[in-house]
C-alpha cells in the first residue's frame, strides 16, 4: 500500500513534465524559422524599425534557449525518476519539498540549496 502512495506525487510530477515537454515541443515546431525573423531586418526601414526587428530576434533566440535549457532538465527529471532519485536534492542530498516539486518539477536542488546558489 506505501508504494501506491509514494507513486502518486510523482506521477503527478511525471504527468506535468511530460504536459511541459509536449508544450515546448509544439511551441518550437510550430513557430516559423529564426532565419525567416532575420528577412525583416534587411529591409530599409528607419533606426527605430531595424533596432525593434532585431530586439525580437534577440527575444526569440533567448526564448528558445530557455525552452532549450528547460527541455534539457525535463529529460533529466525523467530520467532522474526512472534511477529513482527524483526528489532528492543534487547538491545536499537531502528530499526536495513537495510544493516545490509541484511549482517545478524539473529542480534539480532544493530551496536551501537554490537560495546558497543566488547569493
Amino acid at each position: 500500500m506505501e508504494d501506491q502512495t509514494d507513486q502518486t506525487p510523482f506521477k503527478e510530477a511525471k504527468d506535468a513534465l511530460l504536459r511541459k515537454r509536449g508544450e515546448i515541443l509544439s511551441h518550437t515546431t510550430g513557430t516559423k524559422p529564426l532565419e525567416s525573423s532575420l528577412d525583416v531586418n534587411s529591409r530599409q526601414g528607419d533606426l527605430a524599425d531595424q533596432a525593434s526587428g532585431s530586439n525580437e530576434v534577440h527575444i526569440a533566440l533567448k526564448l528558445k534557449q530557455t525552452d532549450a535549457k528547460i527541455l534539457a532538465a525535463i529529460e533529466e527529471a525523467l530520467y532522474r525518476m526512472e534511477k529513482g532519485t527524483y526528489g532528492i536534492c543534487r547538491d545536499c542530498g537531502e528530499a526536495i519539498a513537495p510544493a516545490r516539486l509541484n511549482a517545478i518539477p524539473w529542480t534539480r536542488v532544493c530551496i536551501t540549496c537554490k537560495e546558497k546558489q543566488s547569493a
